[in-house]
């Protein structure tokens, strides 16, 4: 995936708003960053729940691996760019959206 593709996919879900943390482009929700996105290393850093960590670096331990250390255990995830698909990516930014999303906005965007 490439980085504008990221960043059309990343702005598509509700109150997403992009940012910049530690100098790379970052993406928002309820002023949290839910993602950020490393343009060297092509890869994109998640807030994900530990459980859907788990989950999806069990199903395609390739592409996802935990952050080294406390960042990993709270459930920030790295996910390779190179080879990801489509489909995998938003499934990967949708569940980074939820954990990161305000009930309310959650709520609401279940209801939808």
């Amino acid at each position: 995936m490439l980085p504008e593709e990221v960043r059309i996919l990343a702005l598509m879900l509700p109150e997403t708003v992009a940012g910049a943390h530690s100098g790379n482009p970052d993406f928002r929700v309820g002023g949290r960053v839910l993602a950020t996105l490393w343009l060297e290393e092509a890869r994109l850093v998640l807030r994900l729940s530990p459980a859907d960590q788990a989950a999806l670096c069990a199903a395609e331990p390739d592409l996802f691996t935990p952050l080294d250390g406390a960042w990993g255990r709270r459930g920030w995830t790295n996910l390779d760019l190179d080879g990801c698909a489509e489909e995998t990516l938003r499934a990967a930014l949708l569940a980074a959206w939820r954990m990161t999303a305000p009930a309310e906005l959650r709520a609401a965007y279940d209801r939808a």
